[in-house]
């Protein structure tokens, strides 16, 4: 049986936080600059010399966390189901008051959480095609995602998906010590 995707409310949250948001950080795309950022910057993909896990869950925020946090009447949540067994999740966001992400646009979508299970990942669960298509038909111009140099495997994924990466923050998570030593890279897809 196919992978099917089904659209869920926010009420279904806690089926879509069962799919883990982790994964093992074997290299990062270590970032050069170039005559002091003036050249530009270089990335090279690097091991790390003691691969660890890293869970986005266990930063403190939930997908069942969300409705508390912000007014979610312009999300859309996905789940990837695999007969009755949730295997992938997806949340994209616009027009949302205090996602600093969405940038003050009203054309623009963030995908706010994409995730599958390990067995599932590179299988072809088009969660990230349903979360652009969404966003398209919400009238947006460009969905942006954003993900860190530890995830190598997401930089690599949302290239592959067209996305173009707009933004490199070599400090966007300086006041976060636990991950104060990642760079933030956002990529944007254009809709049109």
């Amino acid at each position: 049986m196919p992978v099917k995707i089904i659209e869920i409310g926010p009420e279904r949250l806690a089926d879509y936080a069962c799919v883990p948001s982790r994964f093992e950080v074997t290299s990062i795309l270590q970032i050069d600059l170039l005559d002091g950022g003036l050249g530009g910057m270089l990335f090279r993909q690097v091991s790390v010399e003691r691969p660890y896990i890293k869970d986005y869950d266990s930063y403190g925020e939930l997908p069942t966390d969300w409705p508390k946090l912000f007014t979610v009447t312009n999300w859309g949540f996905f789940l990837a189901k695999d007969g009755e067994r949730t295997v992938g999740a997806a949340a994209v966001a616009f027009d949302t008051s205090g996602v600093f992400m969405l940038e003050d646009r009203n054309d623009l979508a963030v995908l706010w959480d994409i995730r599958s299970s390990p067995a599932y990942r590179g299988a072809g669960i088009p969660l990230f095609k349903v979360a652009s298509e969404w966003s398209k038909r919400c009238g947006c111009r460009q969905m942006k995602v954003e993900t860190q140099n530890v995830n190598v495997p997401a930089c690599r994924f949302y290239q592959r998906m067209g996305c173009q990466l707009g933004e490199i923050r070599r400090f966007g998570y300086i006041a976060v010590p636990a991950v104060a030593q990642e760079v933030m890279l956002n990529w944007y897809l254009d809709l049109n």
